[in-house]
């Protein structure tokens, strides 16, 4: 890491921003890694897309970056389950899935203009549920299922088949998943 106040310039950033994703437990901020680099958020953004552009493994989610390791020796289960609901309804949903045992992993509508949009979140515990919920209000964002009424899929993730099928009969109990006519 620079001195106070030294930038940490151009490809030795890079260096840095990818060996730090690799060894972080959690996701590491653009905040976090401009402070570490004496560099704006900007920068780092570029710095993200600069190695993303080179096939590195980066995933933005709402914590913060994260780097993807495909050689997890996870035996991880996953389905693709669609939802409806109403934009205050969020909360419930997110802790209706990580309550349990399931993470967000991410969240898609079909947009009539571009087609598929898909953001990361990786949502699995309450905590992060309630970050992604502060950062919407304080963002004054508005969520991708609003694009489409409420319809949207998500990528939900648990360590077992029992464990999403109980997070599957959960949303169903709440009302979120959505019916077929």
């Amino acid at each position: 890491m620079g001195q106070e106040g030294e930038k940490i310039l151009g490809e030795n950033r890079r260096l840095l921003i990818l060996q730090w994703l690799k060894e972080s437990e959690k996701p590491l901020t653009g905040s976090d890694l401009s402070k570490r680099t004496n560099v704006s958020r900007q920068v780092i953004v570029q710095d993200i897309s600069l190695l993303k552009a080179r096939n590195e493994p980066i995933i933005a989610t709402s914590q913060g970056y994260v780097m993807f390791s495909s050689d997890r020796k996870d035996t991880k289960q996953e389905q693709v389950i669609a939802c409806k609901h109403l934009p205050e309804d969020t909360k419930n949903e997110l802790y209706t899935i990580v309550d349990n045992g399931g993470t967000v992993k991410d969240v898609t509508v079909e947009h009539p203009l571009y087609g598929h949009l898909t953001a990361s979140l990786y949502v699995g515990n309450r905590f992060e549920a309630d970050q992604f919920l502060s950062k919407l209000s304080m963002t004054n964002a508005s969520l991708l299922s609003e694009l489409t009424c409420g319809v949207h899929l998500h990528t939900i993730e648990a360590n077992s088949k029992s464990q999403l099928e109980a997070v599957i009969n959960a949303l169903k109990h709440e009302g979120f998943l959505l019916e077929q006519d």
